[in-house]
């Protein structure tokens, strides 16, 4: 599992807590930033609600609220006369010629329905999540509300995160590392980028769930068979193309449009039937190297997310909390699988305890032997190693038994985050 790589390579996923980092959108400190504090509810229920106004998508009684607020808040009435412009844009009949330009606008009537979908799903409540979305939807949220902070201090989106990457271009990434799951379910793009590079990296180009290549024996909600493809595996190099190709789109844009198309495409994916439905999300899809259930791809988005948030957050000086007990044990069973997948049937046996509210105790291994060693880590910095944040040799941990067996699961852990 992984969260990216200086080539642009996406990774297993990400996710965070329900809510956001350290007091977001409080009010506006010395590096423009929010200090604790904290807007009114008001505030944030209206401007959870403005995508919905802006598309006529709204419950009965919005307009009301939405109006009486926009009178007195000039952030939120900027960012409604934007969203306004964008749906106007969308609706607007598709000009002659049969250029690029031609064929999306061409699009538009079914781009405004996700769109449609995507801002009732931002109402809270409105649509029931399945357990496997339920992380992904916390890990957007906390993201969400550590961009709105920068509402306050637009010039700190070009502070250095990670890899290459400032802050757009860390959300930039995340709007490629998604697009692979949301075309896959049916999503529109939310990027005019993508010229020549074809079917979606990672995806294989004939669509749909049924078997797919050398691991057509997986069947629906079964676990991989093992990972589809090596480091110079054609899916990878297109992978790395997109994603550059994203970014260096995304920064010819502001900030505010490039966080709109990420949380566009992010309530898209969970305004989907398979994010409340968990026998639509038990089918099996091979995307981005891994044969997986769809379920397990959305636990992927999660942690991903979760991942770059807290890349984010440490960037700007802001603590991003850990994801909730529930979403940690999903990040870890999936994680554990895919380790257990990556060491191989003939590896020694180790046993895995992980402490925490969302811990447990793993054999990974060989089955036909003794167990080897015993290895015990904390949660969080299992979660870091697999997703490339942190190495063996700088994590805590417990340890007995064979040393080189525990080296080697360790090592492996790491080499998940190859994307």
């Amino acid at each position: 599992m992984a969260a990216g790589g200086r080539n642009g390579r996406s990774g297993t996923g990400g996710a965070g807590g329900s809510g956001g980092p350290e007091d977001p959108g409080s009010p506006t400190g010395p590096d423009g930033l929010g200090e604790p504090g904290g807007p009114s509810a008001a505030h944030e229920e209206v401007s959870a609600l403005l995508a919905a106004w802006a598309l006529g998508a709204g419950m009965p009684g919005d307009d009301a609220r939405v109006h009486g607020h926009l009178h007195d808040c000039a952030p939120c009435a900027a960012e409604a006369r934007r969203l306004r412009e964008t749906v106007r844009l969308l609706d607007e009949p598709a000009p002659g010629g049969t250029g690029r330009g031609a064929g999306r606008k061409a699009n538009a009537g079914m781009a405004r329905g996700r769109l449609m979908a995507a801002a009732r799903a931002a109402r809270p409540g409105q649509v029931p999540l399945a357990a496997h979305a339920a992380p992904y939807a916390g890990a957007v949220a906390c993201l969400d509300a550590l961009l709105r902070e920068l509402d306050r201090a637009p010039a700190r989106w070009g502070t250095p995160v990670v890899h290459d990457w400032d802050v757009q271009g860390t959300v930039a990434h995340l709007v490629a590392a998604d697009e692979v799951l949301a075309e896959r379910l049916g999503l529109a793009p939310v990027t005019e980028a993508g010229t020549g590079l074809g079917p979606v990296p990672g995806a294989r180009p004939e669509g749909g769930f049924g078997p797919e290549g050398p691991e057509a024996g997986t069947g629906p909600g079964e676990l991989p068979t093992g990972r589809a493809a090596g480091a110079g595996a054609p899916w990878e190099a297109r992978w790395a193309a997109r994603t550059n190709e994203v970014v260096a789109y995304e920064h010819t844009r502001p900030p505010a449009e490039t966080r709109e198309a990420w949380r566009t495409q992010a309530h898209g994916l969970l305004a989907l039937p398979e994010a409340g439905d968990e026998q639509l999300a038990a089918m099996a899809t091979t995307l981005m190297g891994l044969r997986l259930p769809v379920a397990d791809h959305y636990v992927i988005r999660a942690f991903e997310t979760w991942v770059h948030t807290r890349d984010i957050g440490r960037a700007l000086g802001r603590t991003v909390p850990p994801p909730l007990p529930t979403h940690l044990q999903r990040f870890l069973g999936l994680a554990v699988r895919i380790l257990d997948l990556a060491l191989g049937p003939d590896a020694r046996p180790v046993l895995l305890s992980v402490e925490g509210e969302a811990g447990g105790d793993w054999v990974l291994g060989s089955d036909a032997e003794p167990i080897a060693a015993e290895l015990v880590l904390e949660a969080t910095d299992f979660l870091l190693l697999v997703g490339g944040r942190q190495s063996p040799d700088e994590i805590a941990r417990g340890q007995a038994g064979d040393a080189a067996a525990s080296q080697r699961l360790l090592e492996t852990a790491t080499s998940l985050a190859w994307l």
